[in-house]
């Protein structure tokens, strides 16, 4: 049984990554929705090489079994058994996939930003509340010397993460490719108590302008509720991350 080892383990590896990516949304949790037709391509890749390498495995076995009868002993290294502790992570991803980045990789970000220039920005879509994402909130409010989203009621989606002297955020992770290369999103919630920590909520509100355009003061934006009913719990959307 050892020889079919690396068969098992391109069976497996693959299983998993289809699993996530063709009978579920989970990919979503690590890569951007473009990259899902590779991810089905390699899964599937993956899976008939191991076929393939089962097959090659039992033609060479029948052969050394007729070559045993002939001069008593087998040819070929069976390999270590250890070796099949290289099938854990795979079994880890194809029955345990893991979550989505939350409030802990938010949390170890030095609040690195990109760069970027103080100056107007086009006018938002007219209605209230207004709907935008952590990213767009964070730009406009650090950066946007006309201060579009002053007097406007607006409208957030993320997970709760906490300092340790109370304050809480509405957060979100962006993402460019992969979940390797996250950055964090978030705005300070003022006016209501916090929810657990990692709870999805959408929260409804109006910017509380602060510190300098551009500077340190500025980060993070804030954002004023009326009350605990501005605080809404939602399920994780299906895309956890926003493109950044």
């Amino acid at each position: 049984m050892r020889r079919y080892g690396p068969a098992v383990l391109l069976a497996l590896v693959g299983s998993a990554i289809l699993r996530v990516s063709l009978f579920s949304e989970l990919y979503l949790r690590y890569v951007q929705a473009g990259l899902r037709p590779c991810l089905v391509v390699s899964g599937v890749g993956l899976v008939l090489l191991g076929v393939v390498v089962g097959v090659v495995v039992r033609t060479s076995g029948e052969h050394d079994e007729h070559e045993e009868g002939n001069d008593g002993h087998t040819h070929g290294p069976a390999g270590p058994r250890v070796a099949w502790l290289l099938a854990l992570p795979a079994l880890a991803l194809l029955l345990f996939p893991p979550p989505a980045l939350g409030s802990y990789s938010a949390e170890r970000e030095a609040a690195q930003r990109a760069a970027q220039g103080v100056g107007a920005f086009p006018a938002p879509p007219s209605g209230n509340p207004l709907d935008l994402t952590l990213g767009e909130f964070g730009s406009r409010a650090v950066y946007d010397s006309s201060r579009s989203l002053k007097g406007r009621t607006l409208r957030l989606t993320g997970f709760v993460t906490r300092d340790d002297d109370g304050t809480w955020y509405v957060t979100r992770l962006l993402v460019s490719c992969c979940a390797a290369d996250a950055t964090t999103a978030k705005a300070e919630v003022r006016g209501a108590g916090a929810p657990p920590v990692d709870t999805w909520v959408t929260v409804t509100g109006t910017w509380h302008p602060r510190g300098e355009l551009g500077s340190d003061s500025a980060w993070p934006p804030v954002l004023d509720v009326i009350s605990e009913r501005s605080v809404r719990r939602v399920p994780q959307p299906d895309n956890p991350y926003e493109k950044r």
